[in-house]
């Protein structure tokens, strides 16, 4: 996707990863595990009523779920009435989460292509947009990063409101690596854990009950760096949660939440 062929011929000569490297990491059998890996009901479970709170304080009726998956806040979000879209660079990824939505019932709106491409192959604006499950992180390049976001809120209505997350990576980072397991990986006797961890890259290690093995890499943004971009982004405000949590001590949460809203802060 990189416009620039010598650009990336430069990134790539000096070990840097791409954005597309993410098309390379979901393999066929590693998205057949993916839902092994999350356990929908367990996580249902863990997230309680997190988004439907901020979707009902902000009147939300269209939702664009940017990082799909196979499915599983798609899903949940029909099920409670909302109008989504659901949008994912990996084609292997909508494939099975079609099959998962009409397995309970739904049809699924999908659309396969680049989050940079947002505002060309995606129609319409949205009340809300969702990136969720760590996908922000695929992104290694900085314009990227910048891109993306002015992506996302270009496809918000004005007053519409950008929920994404991200590892805990400031304690990756700083402190090694630990996790609770108990909010979204919730999988049984499935193992993720980072086996690579550099200022530009954490690679993580999953690990099924059948012995295969497979990798993720990700871009480690630190919390403070986020919340910098999105207000740059022209966001009016950003509030971070931690394990779907307002108050937490800043080591504690395995991830972090952002909620930033695209309207103007209220003054009074």
């Amino acid at each position: 996707m990189y416009a620039d062929k010598e650009q990336k011929e430069i990134l790539q000569s000096k070990g840097c990863l791409l954005t597309d490297q993410y098309l390379h990491d979901y393999e066929d059998c590693f998205v057949n595990k993916w839902d092994e890996l999350i356990d929908w009901e367990k996580r249902a479970k863990s997230e309680g009523s997190f988004f439907y709170d901020i979707f009902r304080q902000r009147n939300v009726q269209s939702i664009m779920d940017v990082a799909a998956g196979t499915g599983f806040h798609s899903v949940r979000f029909l099920e409670q009435g909302y109008r989504v879209v659901s949008v994912d660079g990996s084609a292997n990824m909508l494939v099975q989460a079609f099959e998962n939505a009409r397995d309970k019932g739904y049809i699924l709106s999908t659309v396969h292509t680049d989050w940079r491409r947002l505002s060309f192959d995606v129609q319409g604006e949205y009340d809300a947009l969702i990136c969720l499950g760590n996908s922000f992180t695929h992104l290694f390049d900085e314009h990227d990063r910048r891109r993306v976001l002015s992506e996302f809120y270009s496809k918000l209505k004005p007053d519409g409101v950008l929920i994404v997350d991200q590892r805990n990576y400031d304690r990756i980072l700083d402190e090694g690596y630990s996790s609770k397991h108990k909010y979204y990986y919730c999988g049984e006797n499935v193992s993720a854990e980072p086996v690579q961890v550099k200022d530009d890259l954490v690679q993580f290690e999953y690990t099924f009950p059948d012995a295969s093995v497979f990798h993720l890499n990700m871009f480690p943004l630190r919390k403070a760096y986020m919340q910098k971009l999105l207000y740059e982004t022209g966001f009016g405000s950003v509030t971070t949660y931690g394990d779907f949590q307002e108050t937490f001590r800043g080591e504690e949460p395995d991830f972090y939440i952002h909620v930033a809203d695209k309207g103007i802060p209220d003054q009074s």
